[in-house]
């Protein structure tokens, strides 16, 4: 039996509605020691905010975290993964969408988050898959750190 996304998934996501500051974002991802959150907008998923938003799309263009929006800054399209998929599958979406944080939806509704790190954490085998993927392809430069940490 594999293991599915909804095993592994965390599944208590800090969200924020993406027309909040981004500072009121800041705050959120201090207060619970977290490198992202997921955006919501009328209730559903919308896009991500991660530490490399705020780092490339705040910090470096030295714009204002109490003006500037959510949504100004974050990551969209959202990539999502589904609860029942494969932690396989969602390893290659991960790798191929050069990505570390997978926000998992079903029917609309956000159920959780799973990150590189989580998967190779929980799987043995990962490693192996991870370790293919790598050779068989360039690994993404925001992988690269945890690739090489937890695989070479």
């Amino acid at each position: 039996m594999s293991l599915e996304v909804e095993d592994v998934m965390v599944e208590e996501v800090v969200t924020i509605d993406e027309d909040e500051p981004v500072s009121k974002a800041v705050e959120l991802m201090n207060k619970h020691e977290i490198g992202c959150l997921v955006t919501i907008k009328r209730g559903k998923p919308s896009g991500i905010l991660t530490e490399r938003d705020l780092l490339r799309r705040v910090l470096a263009e030295s714009k204002d975290p109490a003006v500037i929006k959510v949504s100004e800054v974050m990551s969209k399209p959202l990539v999502v993964g589904k609860p029942h998929m494969d932690v396989e599958d969602a390893a290659r979406l991960m790798f191929k969408m050069k990505i570390k944080k997978l926000p998992v939806v079903e029917k609309g509704r956000l159920c959780g988050l799973i990150t590189l790190t989580d998967l190779v954490r929980v799987q043995p085998q990962m490693i192996s898959i991870l370790k293919k993927l790598s050779t068989q392809e360039i690994t993404p430069k925001r992988m690269k750190k945890v690739i090489d940490y937890y695989i070479a």
